[in-house]
């Protein structure tokens, strides 16, 4: 099934993927606003965001748009597009390749697509709602690993977190006999679930435009996502547990046993 909005989004993030690309290239140039050591905000990022939100803005001006640098602004066609410019800015400022661009689309308030696109491996992850989830236009699947002890978790954590609770959920990773992961760029480590690469994902909390893309690719790669409140995650941040179907219970059994 073709989806209009879905193949802008795609064409849109290459876009946006290789003007942040250029930024990147001489990141040493940029202009950087710290906010925190993993709040940090550039000129590409706010440039990038407005590059994106024009374009939508100019192609489905009734379209709401809400984007993690310039906020949100309402719609009436019932479609919001939610924007990540750089997911993994403290990467990319610091010139390690481990960023990407993300743009997801609700309608009807339910996710409908998502687009994860990292410019620097030139890789593409998409899932349109019922269409499966495709890494360059190949089906992806989810982990099939029996356990935790097969293969690695990706483990979220950022300024905002619980120290004390990530290292409690890390111990208890590695006591089932598994390893974690974290690259700094919750999208990815998304994505990187969603194609099996990764077995699972767990943090306490993030916000929609890191991830509602990504779990939606999980959901089409045929793996499980913790359901949460929509309308509050937008306003606020949710809770995040996905995995394979062997992996998926014990992440959960480990969220609540660390954050209740």
């Amino acid at each position: 099934m073709s989806d209009e909005r879905f193949e802008f989004a795609k064409t849109l993030a290459e876009r946006a993927g290789a003007f942040a690309r250029e930024h990147f290239d001489r990141f040493e140039s940029l202009t950087i606003e710290s906010k925190g050591h993993q709040d940090m905000v550039s000129e590409a990022d706010r440039d990038t965001e407005t590059l994106v939100r024009d374009a939508i803005m100019a192609a489905y001006p009734q379209d709401g748009i809400l984007g993690e640098e310039h906020g949100r602004v309402e719609g009436s066609s019932g479609y919001l597009w939610i924007i990540d410019p750089i997911d993994g800015t403290a990467n990319f400022v610091t010139g390690i390749p481990q960023w990407c661009v993300i743009i997801a689309c609700l309608k009807d308030n339910e996710k409908h697509f998502g687009v994860i696109y990292d410019p620097v491996s030139g890789e593409m992850f998409t899932a349109l709602k019922g269409e499966g989830t495709k890494v360059n236009g190949r089906p992806a699947q989810i982990s099939q690993s029996a356990g935790l002890h097969e293969g690695s978790v990706g483990l979220g954590h950022s300024s905002k977190s619980d120290k004390d609770k990530t290292l409690k959920v890390t111990d208890l990773i590695l006591s089932s006999g598994g390893m974690f992961f974290r690259n700094a760029s919750g999208g990815l480590m998304l994505a990187y679930t969603a194609t099996g690469r990764l077995t699972g994902y767990i943090e306490e909390e993030m916000n929609v435009w890191d991830c509602v893309a990504g779990l939606l690719m999980i959901e089409e790669a045929g793996g499980l996502v913790q359901p949460f409140d929509m309308e509050r995650a937008l306003t606020d941040r949710c809770r995040v547990v996905a995995g394979g179907p062997q992996v998926y219970k014990a992440l959960q059994e480990i969220s609540e046993e660390v954050f209740g």
